[in-house]
């Protein structure tokens, strides 16, 4: 994690402290701006705390899978020492992407609380839950996206599109009660959409709505794990050392 740090940030001017600023700068840039052009409500919610609560969980998904792609090969020079596996690799990195959208996250949510655009949760312990089945989720897409961005380029060309292109399925921006009740299943699917919506529903207790099932949360990031750690431990005669 130390050597990650040092390669990605360096030691000079700010350094380490882009650890955390440059997802800060991402949520509170974000935050800001759709507070201004959005109303300050939305289906009886207010605006500012909607999006901090859906774009945190999605920068730290996002960060995660961009840092997952390739990382073996980058990384591939560890792998001669018989103590770091693959799998260090990709725990390393997550660890450290989900370290810094946590912390961008507080210190948006505390800045927010502080200006009045945003009240303290109102159930810790679910808002925790949701925040832990996220990173489960994020740590399991990028167990199973590593190994096959090493096996094929077009899924590493493709890792930029696919961050994009599921934002309307992450939840990040709209939840499944605002959406109609026959087309809800398809946004419950996501594991992502089910971890935003504990963590909505701890922000804002009985007034968010929220709809989630932390069986089938437990259960499919469980699998996904399983199949991720599966291709992990395998990948490496497909590593190329850059």
């Amino acid at each position: 994690m130390m050597r990650e740090l040092h390669t990605r940030f360096g030691r000079d001017n700010l350094g380490y402290l882009w650890f955390i600023g440059e997802p800060v700068l991402f949520c509170a840039g974000v935050a800001i701006v759709w507070s201004a052009i959005r109303p300050a409500h939305e289906h009886g919610l207010p605006t500012t705390p909607i999006v901090i609560t859906g774009y945190v969980p999605l920068t730290m998904w996002r960060h995660c899978i961009g840092r997952s792609v390739l990382a073996f090969g980058a990384n591939g020079s560890l792998l001669f020492h018989r103590q770091v596996t693959p799998l260090d690799i990709i725990l390393s990195r997550t660890i450290l992407e989900v370290m810094g959208a946590i912390g961008a996250g507080l210190l948006v949510t505390f800045g927010a609380i502080l200006v009045g655009r945003m009240d303290p949760p109102a159930d810790f312990g679910l808002l925790y839950t949701g925040l832990l089945a996220q990173i489960a989720f994020c740590f399991a897409t990028s167990l199973i996206l590593a190994p096959l961005s090493e096996r094929s380029e077009i899924v590493e060309k493709a890792i930029g599109l696919i961050s994009y292109v599921s934002i309307p399925l992450s939840g990040a921006f709209t939840m499944v009660d605002w959406i109609p009740p026959h087309y809800r299943w398809i946004l419950l699917a996501s594991p992502s959409v089910e971890s935003v919506e504990m963590i909505r529903g701890g922000q804002f207790g009985p007034l968010a709505h929220a709809h989630y099932d932390m069986t089938y949360t437990l259960c499919i990031n469980f699998i996904l794990i399983l199949i991720g750690l599966s291709m992990t431990l395998r990948v490496r005669k497909y590593i190329t050392i850059v």
